[in-house]
């Protein structure tokens, strides 16, 4: 099953071309598409509560493997750039860069984008990503962007059955009712193998449930391995008791405060003791307060864009994370928005 996120600016005909690779399902502030044939699955996600909030696009990213960036023949703009930065933060590894609506250009003035597009990315996580320029009006190259999504995707299934012995974890996107079955979330398999029966916690609640019943794609399945969106029936909880970020697994660290080695990007305007940046960890969120600042040891006042920063946070909401987890930094007031990223100190 291949999972991806489509993202770009508005223009950038992201939403067009998410329309074509599927069928229409799930709409939130994020829209999902399901594509099944020939024993090939895609789920596709379009951020379609961006670039007005920078939520939607987090939790697609975080719901898939593979992003899709999609730049218009107008080239790069805020948003672009602010698209760049965020996957370059989060260290994504995988993802295609797709040139829309090639019909309106040239042959040379594609070129000339991606040779752009190609300086810019030097040295960052999209430096060896493959491009292909994609018509939103005759649609034009939607077959070999299909492929191509579809060969990166047996390159992250042979990296997703390496976690499927890990302790099972389920990174919840949505949750409601259904009547006679009691709450139903849905998600991913971040890693390991759940099986119906299986006892574990919703964090950060610290709530026991159990998996009454799995399904894949609406199908009943006994298990799902690492990387299966999965549509769970849980035992002894509410669906009120249960939110998007929630994490189901034997075991998280929970805490309201953190203290985060940090690294600024050039762009960032910095932040000082009393700021309140916004911290993102998978599909959860949580404005946080800069109580101090420590680089190379010494304490003062600003970050520094130039070297390793220790963030000490202190927060009103519960994070469930574990040691591996990367916290994305956002300035939610600035223009340029996603500004760094940290791991637990």
């Amino acid at each position: 099953m291949t999972k991806i996120t489509i993202i770009g600016s508005e223009k950038s005909g992201k939403t067009t071309l998410a329309a074509k690779l599927g069928k229409k399902g799930t709409v939130a502030d994020f829209t999902m598409y399901d594509f099944a044939k020939s024993g090939k699955v895609l789920t596709t996600i379009d951020a379609t509560g961006y670039p007005t909030a920078i939520k939607p696009m987090m939790a697609g990213l975080n719901l898939s493997d593979i992003a899709v960036l999609c730049i218009p023949p107008e080239g790069l703009d805020l948003y672009s750039g602010e698209c760049i930065i965020a996957l370059d933060l989060l260290g994504y590894k995988h993802g295609i860069i797709v040139l829309t609506k090639s019909d309106t250009s040239y042959p040379f003035a594609i070129d000339e984008l991606k040779e752009k597009i190609t300086k810019l990315t030097t040295g960052t996580a999209l430096e060896n990503w493959e491009y292909i320029s994609v018509s939103t009006t005759s649609f034009e190259g939607m077959e070999e962007l299909k492929e191509m999504i579809f060969d990166l995707g047996e390159v992250v299934d042979k990296e997703l059955e390496e976690l499927n012995e890990l302790p099972p974890r389920v990174v919840v996107d949505q949750t409601f009712n259904v009547t006679g079955i009691g709450c139903v979330v849905l998600g991913v398999v971040d890693q390991g193998t759940i099986n119906a029966k299986d006892k574990l916690i919703a964090f950060p609640s610290d709530k026991q449930i159990e998996i009454r019943s799995i399904q894949l794609h609406d199908v009943d399945a006994k298990s799902a391995p690492a990387g299966a969106r999965v549509g769970l029936a849980l035992k002894n909880v509410q669906s009120k008791d249960v939110e998007r970020g929630f994490v189901l697994s034997q075991k998280e660290e929970v805490t309201e405060d953190l203290t985060l080695k940090c690294h600024f990007t050039p762009f960032s305007k910095g932040f000082a003791v009393g700021d309140v940046p916004h911290i993102f960890v998978g599909l959860q969120s949580a404005p946080m307060r800069i109580e101090k600042i420590l680089v190379n040891g010494e304490e003062v006042e600003r970050t520094t864009t130039d070297a390793e920063c220790v963030l000490t946070l202190s927060g009103s909401k519960l994070l469930a994370y574990t040691g591996s987890d990367r916290f994305i930094i956002c300035n939610l007031d600035d223009k340029q928005r996603f500004v760094g990223y940290g791991y637990i100190a």
